[in-house]
């Protein structure tokens, strides 16, 4: 129910502005090319946890998952990752060009604050949380990409500072934005984010795991790039059951978190259950 309230808000957010036709068709390919919406989830997720509910929060979905694919876009462009294919289609440059894959990633990024602006309550920190986890992400794939790390940072530090911002950015503020869609209280609030910072670094961790566990097959993408590419991951440092061993400190440390919200966090439980154990 709430994958399906997401996929319909984020068309008919795209279908309501004046935008040139071919820009418009170069972000709906690149917003509903599929994926988990793991990110638009969690914002929901959190919301309903916080004693909020769905349509109070999924302005605040929405410009998360337009922040997450204007990232897609530009991580897959031929001067980063340069990737053809997504999710079993043709990446947004591929499809419609260089150009307007920059274009349509720039639009979406435009976008996500003036969906968040549609919120029920805390528009100014739904916001702020946005564009501030919008500027870590970038930060993560500079370091993941370019390097340009603190002097003397060893290199597990210098892998979990990539991993807390290129991807943990965006699914820790999923859950604040949750939260503050919900104006949850200040416990609420710690604790959520604290769900949201464990669920992110494991997220990625499972993800490293996946890419030196399991074939291209079964993962359904491309694995040991990362590897080829001479990246820092969780495996190449930490071994395969030393990762295992972090996901399973991670995984409680979330559950943890949520343990005093009772039933209302019988969800997000699941959801980080799931991501524990998920092999693709």
């Amino acid at each position: 129910m709430l994958l399906a309230r997401v996929e319909s808000a984020l068309a008919a957010f795209l279908a309501e502005h004046p935008l040139p036709e071919n820009l418009r068709a170069a972000c709906l390919h690149a917003v509903l090319a599929g994926g988990k919406r793991l990110r638009p989830i969690l914002v929901l997720e959190s919301a309903l946890a916080a004693g909020g509910d769905v349509d109070g929060a999924l302005p605040a979905a929405i410009a998360i998952e337009f922040v997450h694919a204007f990232s897609l876009v530009h991580d897959d462009l031929p001067a980063l990752d340069n990737d053809s294919m997504r999710r079993g289609k043709p990446t947004c440059h591929v499809a419609f060009g260089e150009a307007m894959a920059i274009l349509a990633g720039d639009c979406l990024l435009a976008l996500a604050p003036i969906a968040a602006s549609r919120s029920r309550h805390g528009v100014a920190e739904i916001q702020s949380e946005l564009m501030q986890a919008t500027v870590r992400m970038i930060a993560g794939q500079v370091y993941d990409t370019l390097q340009g790390f603190p002097e003397g940072l060893a290199e597990a530090a210098r892998l979990e500072l990539v991993h807390h911002n290129k991807t943990g950015a965006l699914l820790e503020c999923s859950c604040r934005m949750g939260a503050l869609a919900a104006g949850a209280d200040a416990d609420t609030l710690a604790r959520l984010t604290q769900y949201g910072q464990s669920t992110g670094l494991m997220f990625q961790i499972v993800d490293d795991l996946i890419d030196a566990t399991q074939t291209a097959e079964h993962a359904g993408k491309a694995t040991g790039k990362d590897a080829e590419a001479g990246k820092l991951t969780y495996p190449a440092v930490h071994g395969i059951d030393g990762s295992r061993r972090e996901i399973e400190r991670l995984r409680t440390q979330a559950l943890d978190a949520l343990a005093p919200l009772g039933a209302s966090g019988a969800r997000l439980r699941a959801l980080v259950e799931f991501l524990a154990h998920r092999t693709r």
